[in-house]
């Protein structure tokens, strides 16, 4: 019998420790994070990258987007773990379970001048970045991508003189008619 597997019956059967993104439906309430991140720093889980946002100001719910790594168990424990804090309405892995999009934000300073000038917008241009200031001695640009292409672009626009970055975290949303429900 020759069946095919998916990808997450392949990485459960290795059990490997593997990035997954998690999108947590809660209400945006005081002690709601931290009861959020207790369960990460109770039973040592590393947070790869967070962030919060409110997503509905008359509902009060707010959706918290955690990048992290485990192994299925690992993943599936948190997953469990989540679900049973008072203030969480859901929590979704959307790295295997729902097509998605994912995306975080930096903000590249540059100081350049002369031919380093006209290179780095060329590269930014490249990278579809925005520059959002400009003086005669330096750039900022907004880059708002996967954090892969960020991290490129940032590499790549160091030898041009990179003197600061401020990045977000990933977040993310899913793809097509699939939505998370904000609240019963």
């Amino acid at each position: 019998m020759n069946t095919k597997l998916s990808v997450y019956e392949i990485i459960e059967q290795k059990d490997e420790a593997v990035s997954h993104t998690l999108s947590v439906i809660l209400d945006d309430e005081p002690g709601a994070l931290s009861r959020v991140l207790g369960i990460f720093t109770s039973r040592g889980y590393n947070i790869d990258s967070l962030t919060v946002s409110s997503v509905d100001e008359e509902k009060k719910v707010s959706r918290i987007t955690i990048v992290t790594k485990g192994s299925i168990a690992v993943i599936e424990q948190i997953i469990a773990l989540l679900n049973r804090l008072i203030p969480v309405y859901e929590v979704r892995d959307l790295t295997y379970e729902s097509p998605h999009i994912e995306r975080a934000l930096a903000l590249v300073k540059v100081n350049c001048v002369d031919k380093e000038r006209a290179a780095a917008q060329a590269l930014a241009d490249r990278f579809g970045a925005k520059t959002i200031d400009s003086t005669p001695e330096s750039f900022i640009f907004e880059l708002a991508d996967l954090p892969a292409k960020i991290e490129k672009f940032i590499r790549l626009m160091r030898p041009l003189g990179v003197v600061e970055v401020a990045q977000t975290g990933i977040t993310a949303i899913c793809r097509g008619s699939d939505y998370i429900k904000l609240t019963d």
